[in-house]
Formats: structure tokens, C-alpha cells, sequence
């Protein structure tokens, strides 16, 4: 069993060396598109990645409460267990972009095909100014009709450890009234993060009900996406389809 698994996620590991560097290159091209445009065309690469994984490793997915997803942009926060969910939100939710380190648009081809996609890329170690980067470029994206992806434990964490939540997708949303959504899901099970052998499995996504930050406080509504996020991931695997 160990050793298909090997074969399995070297197959997988291939498909990865061998496909991204012909998208990153396309994703260049891509440029003269306007915003939207180009996310159509590279968010193929994540419905290749997130197809070759069922394939390739056994890894499959359903979604819960996907009619908790409203018409206008929000901003995603989500438990972070490993790449798999950067992959498949791209497919369950509408056009987004992610706050993420700056770091990540240095990586050869994925970096460059990412940094087409206009993400909100901060510098950790800058503080104040940046808390008004997001602000001033997650308005911005919100009034073209993007989502925001951030997840507030700020790293992959594995099933089973906690960490407390970052209040900057909290105070995003206090500050542009966007509603949140909040997410939980599993994919550390069947994708441990940073690891290179992948499980077969199921992997559960569950969407929770849109919080409007009006009338909130960032603590306040802070801790409610937390509570309801840690207290759903224990129960992904045993909740009904």
C-alpha cells in the first residue's frame, strides 16, 4: 500500500514539474487581458491540479453549504492544512485573489503565473503600512467584483494543532463592510501539509452562513469566524452530504 502511494504521488509530483512551467509561460501571455480574463485562463492550471490529484491520488472532495454563497464579493477566511484548498476554491467559489507573503511571487514559474492573477502580496515585517496595503488593494479588488482569500492562522497548520487567529481578515471586513465567509475543511487527512506522499480519501468542505461585520467589532466578529471554524473541522468527516 505504501509503495502504490509512492508511485502514486511521484506520478502526481511529474504532472506538477512537467504542467507549470507550460502555464506559468501562458500565464505571461496573458498580460494584455484585463483581470478577469487572465483568471480564467490560469485558473485552469488549479482545475488540471485538483482533477490530476483524483486521478493520480485518490483524492476527492464534496462540498457542504455551498448555498451559503452569496451573489456579491466577499472575503474567504479558512483553516489552512495544505496547497489542496488554494487549488479547489478556485472551483468552488467565484474569481478571487489571496493575501498572501510577497515572498511566495518569487518562486520560479508559480510565483510569476500567481503574480498575474493580482493578489494582495504584503511584507509581513512592515507593520501599519502593511495593514493599508490590504485595505486600500482589498477595496479595491471588492469593487471588481473579486472575492478575498485569507487564511488568519497565517500558515499550514496540521489536523489536530491549534492556533490562535490573526484579526487581519476580521478587520478587513469591519473596515470595507464585505461580508465573511466563513470556511472549514479536512484536506490535511489526505494532504499533509508540506508533505510529498498524498492519501486517498474524501475531502469535506464546509461553507458556513455569510457574517455582515456591520455592527461588529474585529475582536467580536474575529472570534466568531474562529469558534465556528475549529468547532466544524472535527465534525467534517462524519457530516452528512
Amino acid at each position: 500500500m505504501i509503495a502504490l502511494r509512492v508511485v502514486r504521488s511521484a506520478l502526481y509530483a511529474l504532472f506538477q514539474l512537467l504542467v507549470t512551467p507550460v502555464f506559468a509561460t501562458l500565464s505571461l501571455l496573458t498580460f494584455p487581458l484585463p483581470l478577469h480574463g487572465r483568471y480564467r485562463v490560469i485558473s485552469l492550471w488549479a482545475r488540471m491540479m485538483v482533477k490530476a490529484a483524483e486521478l493520480m491520488c485518490g483524492i476527492r472532495y464534496r462540498v457542504i453549504g455551498a448555498g451559503n454563497i452569496p451573489h456579491e464579493a466577499c472575503i474567504i477566511l479558512s483553516n489552512h492544512q495544505s496547497a489542496w484548498e488554494t487549488f479547489v476554491f478556485q472551483l468552488v467559489f467565484p474569481p478571487q485573489v489571496w493575501v498572501l507573503k510577497r515572498e511566495l511571487l518569487w518562486i520560479p514559474f508559480f510565483g510569476w503565473g500567481l503574480a498575474m492573477l493580482a493578489p494582495i502580496a504584503i511584507d509581513r515585517s512592515a507593520g501599519r503600512r502593511a495593514l493599508r496595503q490590504t485595505y486600500e488593494q482589498g477595496k479595491d479588488r471588492l469593487s471588481r467584483g473579486f472575492w478575498i482569500v485569507i487564511f488568519p492562522e497565517g500558515t499550514r497548520v496540521d489536523p489536530g494543532e491549534d492556533r490562535a487567529y490573526q484579526s487581519g481578515g476580521a478587520w478587513l471586513a469591519v473596515k470595507t463592510g464585505a461580508k465573511i465567509v466563513p470556511v472549514a475543511h479536512n484536506a490535511g487527512v489526505c494532504w499533509p501539509r508540506n508533505a510529498f506522499l498524498k492519501r486517498p480519501g474524501v475531502i469535506t468542505v464546509k461553507i458556513g452562513e455569510a457574517i455582515d461585520p456591520r455592527g461588529m467589532n474585529v475582536n467580536e466578529l474575529n472570534a466568531r469566524v474562529e469558534q465556528w471554524i475549529k468547532s466544524e473541522v472535527p465534525r467534517l468527516e462524519h457530516e452528512p452530504a
